[in-house]
């Protein structure tokens, strides 16, 4: 699809973390993730306000931590296991995009934990075109810290320099990215902190990616709604569909991508499965080019 052929919109989760909630709760995040009966919920929720979205939506992003289990610990399969059972649910016509995260592969993740997570739910960097709009979906992982698997933080970085030449070529609407840790979470020189990514990397890829045109970044991993901007590129965290870590609602964003610009608005999933996508940004996509 690398033809423009008029606004679209797509859906952008993030972090169902299954596990998370009781761990959080209890105190223990490391072994307390031994329920997840309300992420189920809150999974199937999201997807019951997807399938009712009339149009239906170009596809819908997961933005990583799907389920709270690190790489080997004792509840992941089981956790991964649910979480695809709700997820098979989604509407045959709405393709599922998913992108890892710390916990789906490790804060310091492995060959063998991005083998396995690609085995379980896809490459864990690719890209894709919807109607003349090039998305680019990155393992912020290896940005994080890929000292126990350098060799795969150089090939990510080889393939997304032929990837921004390539979509320079292809003369695209708007270039987007999907990754797990935001670049920053409300300014671009803020501090380094386990919510965002280290400067000197961050700078480095703000950089690239304004060079390269890119049009916005959304993310997950704070499980609360933040971001900001970097020259012409907007940085979107969003909150999670699973456990909130501020005053957040359990939520989805809807992005409509339109010839001019990429707008967006975050929803809890009640106001989403129960009113749907509001009037303005319905008109947006009305509006044929």
């Amino acid at each position: 699809e690398y033809q423009w052929k008029g606004p679209f919109y797509f859906i952008q989760g993030a972090d169902p973390q299954f596990g998370l909630m009781k761990a959080w709760t209890h105190g223990d995040t490391e072994n307390g993730d031994d329920e997840w009966e309300e992420e189920i919920k809150l999974a199937e929720q999201a997807v019951q306000a997807v399938n009712k979205l009339k149009p239906k939506p170009k596809f819908f992003v997961l933005c990583g931590d799907l389920v709270h289990g690190m790489p080997g610990s004792r509840w992941k399969k089981k956790q991964e296991q649910d979480l695809k059972d709700v997820l098979k649910n989604t509407d045959q016509d709405i393709p599922l995009v998913f992108t890892s995260g710390n916990h789906d592969i490790g804060n310091s993740p492995t060959k063998e934990a991005i083998d396995d997570f690609c085995k379980n739910w896809g490459d864990d960097y690719f890209s894709f075109w919807v109607g003349g709009v090039f998305f680019l979906v990155l393992n912020s992982q290896l940005y994080y810290d890929s000292s126990k698997c350098p060799e795969l933080r150089q090939a990510q970085d080889a393939w997304l320099d032929e990837q921004l030449a390539a979509a320079a070529n292809q003369k695209c609407k708007h270039i987007i990215v999907f990754q797990h840790i935001p670049l920053f979470l409300s300014k671009p020189d803020e501090d380094d902190d386990y919510f965002n990514l280290e400067k000197s990397v961050r700078q480095e890829i703000m950089e690239k990616f304004d060079k390269a045109g890119i049009r916005a970044v959304f993310s997950g991993h704070y499980h609360r709604n933040a971001g900001g901007s970097y020259k012409g590129m907007e940085m979107v965290v969003s909150s999670a569909i699973g456990c909130q870590l501020g005053q957040d609602t359990h939520g989805l964003r809807v992005v409509v991508v339109t010839e001019e610009k990429v707008v967006h608005k975050y929803y809890s999933l009640t106001e989403l499965g129960s009113r749907g996508i509001e009037k303005e940004l319905l008109d947006l996509l009305a509006k044929q080019n």
